[in-house]
C-alpha cells in the first residue's frame, strides 16, 4: 500500500471567507473522486486548526501502488479538482511511502 499525502498553502491575500470556500469546494471535489476513479483505497481531506502553522489543507489518500498514485494523479477528474485550487495556492508539498 502506498500512502500520498499533499500539503497546501492558500495565498494570504486571499480573504478568509473566500478560502473557506475555496477549501470546502475542493474538499468536495476531492472526495466524490472514489466513485470516478477505481483505485483509490481510501481519501480524507482536513484543513488546518493550527494557526502557528504555514499549510492550510491536508489531502491524505491511500493506493495499492505508486502507478495507481500516478493514475489518480493524471486523471482528468482529478486534474479538474487540482485546476480550481490552483490559483489560489502558495504552496504545495507532497510526499509518498509505503505502509
Amino acid at each position: 500500500m502506498v500512502k500520498h499525502i499533499v500539503l497546501f498553502k492558500i495565498k494570504d491575500e486571499v480573504a478568509f471567507e473566500t478560502k473557506q470556500n475555496i477549501m470546502t469546494t475542493f474538499r468536495n471535489g476531492i472526495m466524490a473522486l472514489p466513485t470516478i476513479i477505481s483505485c483509490i483505497r481510501n481519501i480524507n481531506v482536513g484543513f488546518n486548526i493550527n494557526a502557528d502553522e504555514k499549510w492550510d489543507i491536508c489531502l491524505d489518500s491511500t493506493f495499492d501502488t505508486l502507478e495507481d498514485v500516478r493514475y489518480y494523479s493524471a486523471h482528468p477528474a482529478h486534474i479538474a479538482v487540482a485546476g480550481e485550487l490552483k490559483p489560489y495556492l502558495e504552496g504545495r508539498s507532497c510526499v509518498d511511502f509505503n505502509v
